[in-house]
């Protein structure tokens, strides 16, 4: 029988985990490419044929995903595979109907297809939406972990945007490490805390491979999730972070809303600053859907080593890149500081941006008085601080979770911004990780 030709449509991170579970040396089927959106510089590339298998000894062509119609009727294209994270319920299904009308299949990979087996206890932290507070919580349940005695090895959701070769299994234990594998922004964003935590992480490509490592090294693993994907372990404790902010995305975004729907504890994070009635919202939804689910409330807090450097002083704003483009936040916690510190002013950077930064705020119309902390290669770091240092201001507040200062090199002050999970009340996470 000829094998089943398949696109996969993904971002650089659940395409490849999907191909390698499901796909690599499965002979039903002949992966034609892989079309990749989102991540900007990650198409015209290849997913390389050391880690594609033996049926692919020339690789797979990652493409555009504009090409997506043209490749389907070009190749006779049987099944388009969906694979990546935060989308609205709607434009997946325009992205469905559009394979449909060029005569392919459209399908989403489940939890059975795609979910390894680990040998040592899973706890899962994943979202609803790209920046409700997945990363404090992470950090906040390996603290306690590691208060208990339990040796705790963090697992980062994919962000390989290099050599694929050289980033199938990576591990960080020092700030050194970031280097050594030439991270982006992005990266750094997710790595360096848990680094300056004292929490080791892996991460990387082959994710059959990084579990096997870091098995070696844990009692129990934590899976920090990207975006709002669905975690990539079988897990015996599995936590949902919700914002109210963004009251309803629950059931609205995908694969938030799997998340939403599979959890064991949902964590309804930024109490401090969300109405009550937006609270009530994501509360009568969970009375609805998931009303065996343990439910915190917390808030993420927030804190400035010396406060007297925003107060009166002309800011820009410096924020975590993904939250605020395809997590579609207005602002975070950067400008949430300002705003607490008593800024004077804070500057649209928008007149200064530069290249792909400049293209960043024209594909993302809602951002208007903050700069997204975007480094996907070397040359947009290089245009973000250009668009930094070409902002008339006297202070930069980076509410990024990375030292901005060791990856540009700003003309400015910049004041770091540190936010951290705070439950209020109980149940908290203490009392489930003790029962856990």
């Amino acid at each position: 029988m000829p094998r089943k030709k398949v696109i996969i449509m993904g971002a650089a991170g659940r395409d490849f985990h999907n191909f390698n579970v499901h796909f690599r040396d499965n002979k039903e089927y002949e992966v034609v490419a892989f079309t990749a959106t989102q991540i900007p510089g990650i198409d015209d590339k290849k997913y390389p044929r050391e880690l594609a298998g033996p049926l692919y000894p020339d690789g797979i062509p990652i493409v555009a995903e504009e090409e997506l119609p043209k490749l389907i009727e070009e190749n006779d294209i049987f099944e388009v595979i969906f694979s990546y994270s935060d989308l609205s319920h709607e434009d997946v299904m325009h992205k469905a109907s559009l394979v449909l009308a060029h005569g392919a299949d459209f399908r989403l990979l489940g939890t059975k297809n795609t979910m390894l087996s680990a040998k040592v206890p899973v706890i899962s932290i994943c979202a609803v939406r790209t920046g409700c507070g997945k990363s404090q919580t992470t950090r906040k349940v390996c603290d306690i972990l590691r208060a208990k005695g339990k040796k705790v090895v963090a697992i980062r959701h994919p962000m390989p945007y290099g050599n694929l070769v050289a980033q199938a299994v990576q591990r960080f234990e020092t700030l050194e490490d970031l280097e050594k594998h030439d991270c982006t922004i992005e990266e750094r964003e997710e790595y360096e805390p848990h680094i300056n935590s004292g929490t080791i992480v892996y991460a990387g490509v082959d994710y059959g491979r990084i579990l096997s490592e870091a098995e070696k090294e844990a009692d129990i693993i934590v899976w920090d999730g990207g975006n709002n994907d669905f975690s990539f372990f079988r897990s015996d404790l599995y936590m949902v972070v919700m914002d109210p902010h963004r009251p309803n995305h629950e059931i609205l975004y995908h694969p938030g809303e799997t998340n939403f729907r599979m959890a064991d504890v949902l964590i309804i994070n930024k109490i401090g600053t969300a109405s009550r009635e937006d609270v009530n919202i994501l509360r009568n939804n969970i009375e609805k859907i998931n009303p065996d689910a343990v439910v915190i409330e917390a808030e993420s807090t927030i804190s400035v080593d010396d406060p007297a450097q925003i107060r009166g002083k002309k800011i820009l704003v410096v924020e975590d890149g993904p939250s605020v483009t395809h997590g579609e936040m207005p602002y975070g916690a950067g400008e949430i500081a300002a705003e607490k510190f008593h800024a004077a002013e804070i500057v649209d950077p928008r007149p200064h941006a530069v290249g792909s930064i400049a293209e960043i705020f024209e594909k993302y119309p809602h951002l208007t008085s903050i700069l997204p902390a975007m480094g996907y290669s070397d040359e947009q770091v290089k245009e973000l601080e250009e668009t930094i240092n070409s902002c008339e201001c006297d202070v930069v507040v980076a509410g990024t979770p990375i030292d901005l200062a060791r990856v540009v090199s700003v003309n400015k002050p910049v004041v770091r911004v540190k936010y951290d999970l705070l439950e209020m009340g109980e149940p908290n996470l203490e009392a489930v990780l003790k029962d856990f």
